[in-house]
């Protein structure tokens, strides 16, 4: 009983954040466990960089704090020749892309 009454009372906490609260919690939990994303820029229909071993995408806040940029960011390993996996001399880099200008996907590789 004792387990139950604490399980309850996280639950109804989670329920009452707000959504940017609970999104701040599962990047969290995200960050911890880890993932092994993947993201695909495309110039029209064609597939011009890949990014490997992404843990997340960040979005770029406001110098204020107040709001976001029209950007997102992160890490992850360049495939150069676009085949798909890790090759020697491949090496992980920072990179950053505009909502506006760039068609993007970004997946979980399976």
């Amino acid at each position: 009983m004792k387990y139950f009454c604490v399980i309850a009372v996280v639950l109804l906490g989670c329920a009452a954040c707000t959504q940017e609260t609970q999104n701040k919690f599962g990047r969290a939990v995200q960050n911890w466990t880890g993932t092994d994303g993947v993201l695909e820029v495309y110039a029209g229909d064609k597939l011009v960089k890949r990014f490997l071993k992404i843990d997340k995408l960040s979005t770029a806040a406001a110098t204020d704090g107040k709001g976001e940029r029209p950007y997102r960011f992160g890490y992850g390993i360049l495939d150069d020749n676009l085949n798909g996996a890790v090759d020697p001399g491949e090496k992980k880099v920072y990179f950053e892309f505009s909502d506006y200008s760039t068609s993007y996907i970004f997946f979980e590789k399976p």
